[in-house]
């Protein structure tokens, strides 16, 4: 083993003896969660550090009154839904995206924001309506595009808002009190946007320490070991690991994209339920091109698929084979809920990465727990 892993586990572990009782630590990220187990960390730490997943997966908190809604537009004439490809498969309360295609609904797959602006220009005869859905990773992308169809004179563009604010939900995580966090392993795609200072209130006034890491084994480890430190000093601090690429005070040109086009909303998350100001409405002067007003289209009312446990998963209650659907019914070819969909969720990653671990430890169906 490299020497390096060698003396980060060393840490590790000295920490975790010290601290001598169970440590949560949570990931914001679902790319943090597919590399986690991808790389078999978990098998790196002691029996008594548990990483838990939040809400870290842009599709997975998506509300199913979104989807439904979106799945209702690919069905009118005249529409084209631009959409990234994590979101065709989602199902809905009458199929999903890829059904709907099947079916002869025109939905695209693209790759970018201004991919469905392209769409937009190419079909003058139809309306571009762009699935927008992700954190402020995403949301000064689909803002320029916006902007641009303005500029473009594109009137058959419009996006479907469903972007979100990361801090809210951290704080609602735990004002909620449901699930006992120790630290947080936060977002470092996100916090290339943000910067590492947006989370100096988490460590201040929740008493949590936070640190901002990279994708590499070496950095999450790394990350952990630092977390695990803090609590042994009883500190709260906020660290920064991924320097390469976040800074304190994050990208200005992205963060005034979003503050240009976009206004602080309510915004409903699965298994958060709504958090007020955590999503992004269009401002006034773009509200042409908000898709749903436009088709006069409102979201439904969230709701999970019966038995799935997606809502309870994503708010770190649940491990993945804790759902009765988990490899079941519910699998990477069949499944039933967003987490197993995209490919930042965390049942894809206990799906893809973990099971074979937990059937030679013989815990094939852990028992489940209420809290």
């Amino acid at each position: 083993m490299d020497s390096q892993v060698v003396e980060i586990r060393d840490r590790i572990e000295r920490a975790a003896n010290t601290l001598a009782r169970e440590v949560r630590l949570m990931e914001i990220c679902g790319t943090h969660t597919m590399s986690i187990f991808r790389q078999g960390l978990r098998g790196l730490l002691p029996q008594a550090v548990r990483l838990i997943s939040g809400p870290g997966c842009p599709v997975c908190v998506t509300s199913q009154g979104y989807i439904d809604a979106v799945i209702e537009l690919a069905g009118r004439d005249g529409v084209i839904i631009a959409t990234y490809g994590d979101m065709i498969r989602v199902p809905g309360h009458s199929g999903s995206l890829e059904q709907a295609r099947a079916a002869g609904a025109r939905v695209q797959a693209v790759l970018s924001s201004m991919d469905a602006l392209t769409l937009a220009r190419e079909n003058p005869d139809a309306t571009v309506l762009f699935v927008a859905v992700g954190f402020e990773t995403t949301a000064p992308a689909t803002a320029a595009a916006v902007l641009a169809a303005g500029a473009q004179g594109l009137d058959n563009f419009a996006v479907l808002p469903a972007h979100k604010f990361v801090m809210p939900a951290m704080r609602a995580l735990l004002a909620d009190g449901q699930v006992r966090v120790d630290g947080f392993l936060c977002p470092g795609h996100v916090s290339v946007i943000l910067g590492s200072r947006v989370y100096d209130p988490i460590a201040r006034e929740h008493q949590r320490p936070c640190v901002v890491a990279g994708f590499e084994p070496m950095q999450i480890l790394q990350a952990v070991a630092l977390l695990l430190e803090q609590l042994v000093a009883h500190q709260s601090q906020v660290t920064n690991v991924y320097r390469s690429v976040v800074t304190a005070h994050g990208n200005p040109h992205a963060l005034r994209l979003i503050d240009e086009v976009f206004t602080p909303a309510d915004a409903w998350w699965r298994g958060l339920g709504p958090i007020p100001g955590s999503g992004m409405a269009l401002r006034p002067q773009f509200e042409r091109f908000d898709g749903f007003a436009r088709m006069c289209v409102r979201e439904g009312a969230d709701y999970d698929p019966p038995g799935c446990r997606c809502g309870q998963v994503v708010k770190g209650l649940v491990d993945p084979p804790e759902c009765p659907l988990f490899a079941q019914s519910c699998t990477a070819t069949t499944p039933v809920g967003p987490c197993m969909v995209s490919s930042e969720g965390t049942c894809a990653a206990w799906f893809k990465y973990g099971r074979r671990r937990l059937e030679v430890a013989g815990t094939r169906r852990p028992q489940v727990r209420t809290k």
